[in-house]
């Protein structure tokens, strides 16, 4: 159901990730396919978000493999690898979630089971929104979605049951001399309310029923949601305080859904220069409701705002550069899945 980890096509080089006082961004993106910023400051923090990011997907990846091996019944733990497992995924909710925790805790590894769980979750909110009864996608991350390849039935299976595995994996598998009780069971509470019907399942009812006059709401459920819940369950995991939870809570909804709102401007200029006409989405977005230009400064907005949430954080030092580059990187479209995957 969310797009935040949508496949990004083009790296620009790494970011710039710490915001110093009066800090400006400009954006442009009207007369070319790519949204850009420009900090016009050079005392920035370097942060390596490329490196950072390849290596936290190779060794989520590994745990991934492990956590969903192939068994009876054969062809439902293959199709819920398939979606899971996909060359094309991002991993960007787990590599969110790890990176929260690290402002707080030192030891990622109390991360990892619960940043499985959730792109067990994602992938599973992908493979059923793709159906031929939701947004009817043929095809998800470079390949067939899950429906065409294995079918309407086992697609339904394989998304019903990646939703429980990864509840029950942070359970099994969470160090408990790492993570007191009561931190893991905000974590599921959090995870549940997240794709429940408060969630990323009333994004999707809106999306199929709601039309443009919905578009806030779903954007926020559908897309934001996720980002949120990511940020946020690294944050439990570490102990962080309440008002550190709510920080975090809004900076993942912006990022989220400033993924989003991006992604539908590049969509909307690709199909302009193409000459299709904008009616012919199926997905109404920022754009089909506001128009190219209100959408960019919207983009600006959303940037604004998760960068104002990470400077309440400035005690932990470069303990946040991840999250300030991930605002970058939604604006800049990222880097090559090659990059990961390979």
């Amino acid at each position: 159901m969310m797009a935040f980890s949508t496949v990004l096509t083009s790296i620009p080089n790494l970011y710039l990730t710490k915001k110093p006082k009066n800090f400006h961004i400009p954006i442009r993106c009207l007369s070319s396919p790519s949204v850009s910023v420009s900090s016009g400051q050079s005392n920035l923090t370097q942060f390596d978000l490329k490196t950072y990011w390849a290596t936290l997907y190779a060794e989520i990846t590994q745990k991934l493999e492990e956590a969903i091996p192939v068994k009876y019944p054969d062809q439902i733990y293959e199709a819920m690898r398939y979606s899971v497992l996909a060359k094309g995924a991002k991993r960007s909710p787990p590599v969110m979630c790890v990176s929260a925790y690290e402002i707080f805790g030192d030891n990622r590894l109390a991360a990892f089971p619960t940043a499985c769980a959730l792109e067990m979750v994602h992938a599973a909110s992908l493979i059923h929104d793709d159906l031929p009864c939701m947004d009817d996608a043929s095809e998800r991350r470079g390949q067939p979605s899950n429906h065409k390849a294995f079918g309407v039935d086992m697609a339904i299976l394989a998304g019903d049951a990646l939703f429980p595995l990864g509840f029950r994996h942070i359970v099994m598998y969470t160090p408990p001399e790492l993570v007191p009780e009561p931190r893991l069971l905000r974590v599921i509470a959090e995870i549940a309310r997240t794709v429940g019907s408060a969630g990323m399942t009333a994004g999707q009812f809106l999306d199929l029923k709601g039309g443009l006059n919905s578009v806030d709401f779903i954007q926020e459920k559908k897309y934001g949601a996720m980002g949120e819940c990511s940020a946020v369950c690294g944050g439990l995991l570490a102990g962080a305080k309440d008002d550190e939870i709510e920080r975090l809570r809004r900076y993942g909804r912006a990022v989220g859904v400033l993924y989003e709102v991006v992604n539908d401007v590049l969509e909307s200029k690709s199909m302009e220069q193409k000459g299709i006409e904008r009616h012919q989405k199926k997905r109404k977005g920022y754009v089909s409701l506001y128009g190219i230009e209100r959408s960019v400064e919207i983009i600006g907005e959303l940037q604004t705002k998760a960068k104002n949430e990470l400077d309440g954080f400035e005690t932990y030092g470069d303990r946040v550069a991840p999250l300030y580059s991930f605002i970058d990187y939604a604006i800049n479209r990222g880097f090559n899945v090659s990059d990961f995957s390979q």
